[in-house]
């Protein structure tokens, strides 16, 4: 903690001055307490720098879903349900072999042969590759537009090297050779390095020469050591990270919603007017200042993140989705759900006091401020609400199961038919006590199926609004997942050796530290002294 009781410690970032002005230092790994030498990009407990060594065909912004030639120079969409995509010519991998169409080939065929490495979920859309030139077709299972954004994000692995592994669901790959900005160097369970790759297809972009991953990196470490770039969410941000050097900047972009999320299978939250008494109960700017500090604000009901996605947004829906706290309105809901106020305790038919439990992660700070927060809302209307908190993984196994009557959780994010489809489709519904992916809160709903089915066939532009307009009214109308305010992708930045950073002036790419997006934001930096050097 960076704050003590009573009083603030002032800290002072201190880098180190053996670190050189084209080094990086890089707070985006963490050791559990050390390192593990893992550079397989598709399994889950991979070092994150992998992701920088392995690419993907495109690049996407996560914040707004803008795709940037990566690997491919170019696609299109011959009909609903082919992809070509031209693979550059100029690429190749860090042991000096060329890059080529066979590769990206070879990569789908090994994660369909294990299926545990599609990370993606690439072959739930694909039918059959074909290789001619540098070209490469994917015939896909059916029309499906949005399988260009899930095969363009899957990383490219060589086949000259892959091709003799005997199961890459378990190779931990710990030489990586990629075809990314930097090479892996010294390596050690409390620090590694990464080198410049000078052949990179990219390398005249690439102004940093190395870059240094620490296995420890507290959040007390991340304000003092002297980081370059940081990921995490810090208390009081201006008054530590901000204060601790002139140079430290941050941003915290919206790049997804936090809201509550009901279990439609458990009564009475199988019941709108129930939803809509509840959502028109909360305040969300005290809930987002709450959880936030301040720095997020409170989120529509439309499952859009705005302005991010402004150029969706159906002008229809009144106030761009924003619910106000409305408590005679929301009395007025839960009545028609058969719920009315007794002094102090909002009941049912039974003479019961409507009461649930709400679950979220132990340890997520900004969550469990605001499931405290509407602990306190609720009750001014009469609801006793619960807190349960169990640790992150038992957190996902109940959402998972569905054990849980109403939990915090997400929507909303990237692509458009994704965010919808994840958060909407039947497709993901198990009963509970049974495991899903998607579709937590096991919401059905007929017509948002039919919806979802057309827009995932439909390549019209026009249509494809269209469609997302009447998606936004079924989240706003249904409430499947109750919005309540933005989560933040929270960069930290210090500017005085690295400049061309992401920001709200220039939101070119999420400033986050892991997955892919860092190889967009590498080849945006500039050297701050750049000439002197």
């Amino acid at each position: 903690m960076l704050v003590a009781t009573g009083c603030s410690i002032q800290v002072t970032s201190q880098p180190d001055p053996t670190i050189p002005d084209d080094t990086m230092l890089i707070n985006a790994d963490r050791g559990n307490p050390l390192f593990d030498r893992n550079f397989n990009p598709y399994l889950t407990n991979t070092r994150t720098a992998s992701r920088w060594m392995y690419e993907p065909l495109i690049m996407i912004n996560p914040l707004d879903n803008e795709q940037t030639p990566w690997l491919a120079t170019e696609w299109s969409l011959p009909d609903a349900d082919t992809i070509e995509m031209t693979i550059r010519d100029d690429a190749e991998w860090s042991d000096g072999e060329p890059l080529t169409a066979d590769d990206v080939a070879f990569t789908f065929e090994m994660l369909e042969e294990f299926p545990a490495i599609d990370i993606k979920g690439a072959w739930q859309h694909i039918e059959s590759i074909e290789v001619e030139g540098d070209t490469i077709t994917f015939e896909l299972l059916t029309d499906d537009v949005p399988a260009l954004t899930i095969i363009g994000a899957t990383y490219i692995v060589p086949e000259h090297i892959w091709s003799d592994v005997e199961d890459p669901s378990t190779w931990r790959n710990e030489d990586p050779i990629g075809s990314g900005p930097f090479t892996l160097g010294n390596y050690n369970q409390q620090q590694y390095s990464m080198d410049k790759n000078e052949d990179y297809w990219q390398a005249d972009s690439i102004e940093i020469q190395h870059l240094i991953l620490p296995a420890t990196n507290t959040q007390l470490d991340t304000v003092t050591r002297g980081y370059d770039w940081a990921y995490s969410f810090i208390s009081d941000v201006e008054g530590t990270w901000g204060a601790a050097s002139d140079s430290n900047r941050f941003w915290f972009p919206p790049i997804g919603i936090i809201g509550l999320m009901p279990n439609h299978e458990v009564a009475p939250f199988d019941d709108v007017h129930v939803r809509r008494g509840i959502s028109l109960a909360l305040e969300r700017g005290a809930i987002a200042d709450s959880a936030s500090e301040g720095y997020m604000e409170p989120a529509g009901q439309t499952g859009l993140i705005l302005p991010n996605q402004e150029d969706q947004l159906d002008p229809s829906i009144p106030d761009g989705g924003m619910i106000e706290q409305d408590t005679d309105a929301a009395l007025a809901e839960f009545e028609q759900a058969g719920y009315t106020l007794e002094g102090d305790r909002l009941v049912g038919a039974d003479g019961e006091q409507f009461s649930f439990s709400l679950t979220s992660a132990n340890g997520y700070s900004d969550w469990t401020r605001a499931a405290q927060e509407v602990q306190r809302q609720l009750r001014g209307v009469g609801i006793e609400v619960k807190l349960s908190l169990p640790q992150p993984a038992g957190y996902q196994q109940a959402i998972s199961n569905g054990d849980f009557e109403v939990a915090l959780g997400g929507m909303g994010g990237g692509y458009v038919y994704q965010a919808y489809n994840s958060l909407l489709s039947s497709e993901f519904y198990v009963p509970v006590g049974e495991t899903t992916a998607n579709n937590f809160a096991r919401y059905r709903n007929p017509e948002a199926d039919e919806l979802l089915a057309e827009l995932k066939a439909t390549p019209d532009p026009e249509r494809q609004l269209e469609l997302s307009h009447a998606l936004q009214n079924i989240v706003y109308d249904d409430l499947p997942v109750i919005g309540m305010y933005y989560g933040g992708s929270w960069g930290l930045f210090n500017d005085a050796k690295f400049t061309g950073w992401p920001s709200e002036e220039d939101p070119y790419m999420a400033p986050q530290n892991y997955d892919s997006a860092p190889l967009m934001i590498f080849t945006r930096l500039k050297l701050a002294n750049g000439d002197d050097q």
